[in-house]
């Protein structure tokens, strides 16, 4: 430890400025910092003279409330501390104070399959609210467990761990109790490097358990406690999480990836198969590529996550740099075999439960018969602008922009697009449950994703198609929409990907479906065509897919809230939860006008009460 600093000779005081709300961060000495995200009851502190490779210091600079600092700036680290514990513990009437500290590490002979203690050592007494805090923080740390193994947590009496003219000036600050905690050192390798998958999660586990700690602090049954002591952490985006969304959204933009993968000519290509005795795969057109995608990688790879200073954003940031970075890949093997193998690694394969309900479903279920009349483009056209009017009503910003076009199939929304094909015609009792699914769902998340304050949840969290397109189907559904041949036509989609990858050509995927399965020529060619569009693509599995996944969430009472604010995926509800309790997103502006139809409640009544989604799938 260097020599202690004297207060006696203390340079001028902090200049920092909290602002209305709490808000503080400015440098402090040469190398330090100190931020404050609002008035909060806990502080953490953190001195390292190698921030590069300390744990604890990403841990403090990770969290909502902490003043870290080198050996160097002992004096500028005093004066912002006298300033900041003052004034946070003014405003909550008491302050937790958390010192952080690495736990010295020991490399081990190289070549030993030794691992380094998994071990926490907390230094705090066991009454007060110190002691309720301290005893939450050991719960935590030892509940988890990082790659097969927990935490043994060492309770010690409290010590500073910082040099004495800190703990002399906190004992004298009306309010502010004390905790060490030294931070165990598992992703240490012997040879002094790291492992960072295990840096990443330790950390993660640490900062949460300091909240939890922190918010055991508050509860003392008179003061406010927040509902979720993760509401606790950050509640505002810095700059960097800002600037790496901006660049993560600019690369997502410089391709349409639905576009890019699609023929131009599938009208065309169904004439020349059928005049061609249905005998020879058909040659598909692609639009040129708008984006190189080694140079779109170099771009992906230099957007640095870590700067964001928050975990849960790193992640979700990471999930999607990954997935775009899985984008680009298909789009440099378009029309190659590799196609197929990236499209799995993107969407999976069809597991034996799907393919089952697939089959199930084309054995059992016929096509509905012809009723009614037909619409053409452009009434669709125009009922999807009548319906986006009702949208708009309350919701300003929500103005989609709603093309015919002669280079698309059927209905497709990309961005804040909505495109029609021009020569798309469809059953007019149809139209509604289709546009509650396209404008309804695709076009709503949208929008209510642009309200969020970062473009990742209006282009979508990694991973989010598959509960997008259930949730779309599910719109067809509460509408009393889903047909028995638009039933057909998801289960004959499954069919296909499967018999696509399990090595089936075009042909062979064609006859499976229009002479096995009942489907017209042109019904088998497009479901084919699909399916083997640039190669190879598995996606068209997700509908049926995701459809059982929300209908199973909705038999079981589970809320949707969360999938209306923007682009999710299952995963992250419990994610979205924990950023709506930060103040981070807000709710959904809009939520789906099919909600409120006509037989809606009465479906799900009966959904819930009976359990049996298989049998509600398929009542029509």
């Amino acid at each position: 430890m260097s020599s202690r600093p004297d207060l006696r000779f203390a340079p001028p005081p902090f200049a920092g400025k909290f602002g209305r709300t709490g808000a503080l961060r400015e440098t402090v000495g040469e190398a330090g910092r100190v931020h404050i995200d609002r008035w909060l009851p806990f502080l953490i502190l953190h001195r390292s003279d190698d921030p590069a490779t300390s744990l604890a210091r990403r841990i403090a600079v990770d969290s909502s409330s902490y003043l870290i600092w080198s050996s160097g700036d002992d004096h500028a680290a005093l004066q912002a501390l006298d300033m900041v514990a003052a004034a946070l513990s003014a405003h909550s009437g008491k302050l937790l104070v958390i010192i952080l500290e690495d736990l010295p590490h020991e490399p081990g002979a190289e070549g030993s399959a030794e691992l380094p203690p998994f071990v926490a050592r907390i230094g705090a007494g066991d009454k007060g609210h110190v002691g309720r805090a301290a005893k939450l923080l050991g719960c935590k740390l030892s509940d988890a467990a990082i790659d097969l193994r927990r935490c043994t947590v060492e309770r010690v009496p409290f010590s500073p761990l910082l040099p004495q003219a800190f703990d002399q000036l906190m004992s004298k600050i009306d309010g502010i109790q004390r905790l060490s905690l030294q931070v165990p050192q598992i992703h240490r390798r012997q040879d002094g490097g790291v492992f960072p998958a295990i840096a990443h999660e330790l950390s993660t586990l640490v900062g949460d358990a300091i909240l939890a700690a922190a918010c055991a602090f508050l509860d003392d049954g008179k003061t406010p406690v927040p509902i979720h002591y993760r509401a606790l952490g950050r509640s505002a985006y810095l700059a960097a999480a800002h600037k790496a969304d901006r660049k993560l959204d600019r690369i997502a933009r410089s391709f349409d990836f639905l576009l890019s993968i699609s023929p131009i000519n599938t009208a065309k290509a169904f004439d020349r198969f059928v005049a061609g005795g249905e005998q020879a795969m058909p040659k598909f057109h692609y639009r040129p590529l708008t984006v190189d995608p080694d140079l779109a990688k170099r771009e992906l790879y230099a957007i640095d996550l870590r700067a964001l200073e928050d975990p849960l954003l790193e992640t979700l940031l990471g999930e999607k740099r990954r997935e775009i970075d899985a984008q680009l890949t298909m789009l440099a093997t378009r029309n190659s075999p590799a196609f197929r193998a990236a499209s799995m690694f993107l969407y999976g394969a069809v597991d034996a439960p799907l393919l089952a309900d697939a089959t199930a479903i084309l054995a059992s279920t016929s096509k509905d018969p012809p009723r009614g009349g037909t619409v053409r483009a452009p009434a669709i056209a125009k009922a999807a602008q009548a319906l986006s009017a009702r949208y708009q009503e309350g919701n300003a910003d929500f103005a989609p922009d709603i093309q015919l076009r002669d280079d698309v199939a059927g209905l497709l929304v990309s961005g804040d697009r909505l495109m029609i094909g021009s020569d798309t015609v469809m059953p007019a009792h149809r139209v509604e449950a289709l546009l509650a699914h396209e404008v309804g769902v695709h076009l709503l998340t949208y929008f209510n994703g642009s309200a969020q304050g970062l473009s990742i949840f209006r282009t979508g969290l990694a991973g989010y198609e598959g509960v997008q397109e259930g949730l779309g189907v599910f719109a067809e559904w509460t509408v009393g929409g889903l047909t028995r041949t638009r039933l057909r036509l998801l289960a004959g989609r499954v069919v296909a990907v499967d018999a696509m990858l399990h090595g089936a050509d075009f042909v062979e995927v064609y006859r499976l479906l229009h002479k096995d399965h009942g489907f017209s020529r042109s019904g088998a060619f497009g479901i084919a065509a699909r399916v083997f569009r640039s190669g190879g693509l598995a996606k068209d599995a997700i509908y049926l897919q995701g459809f059982r996944a929300v209908m199973t969430m909705v038999a079981e009472g589970a809320s949707l809230q969360p999938f209306w604010l923007g682009k999710i995926a299952v995963a992250h509800a419990p994610l979205i939860e924990e950023l709506l309790h930060r103040g981070l997103v807000q709710g959904p502006r809009s939520l789906p006008h099919f909600l409120q139809a006509r037989g809606t409640d009465e479906r799900i009544t009966r959904l819930r009460a009976s359990g049996d989604v298989t049998a509600a799938m398929t009542e029509g």
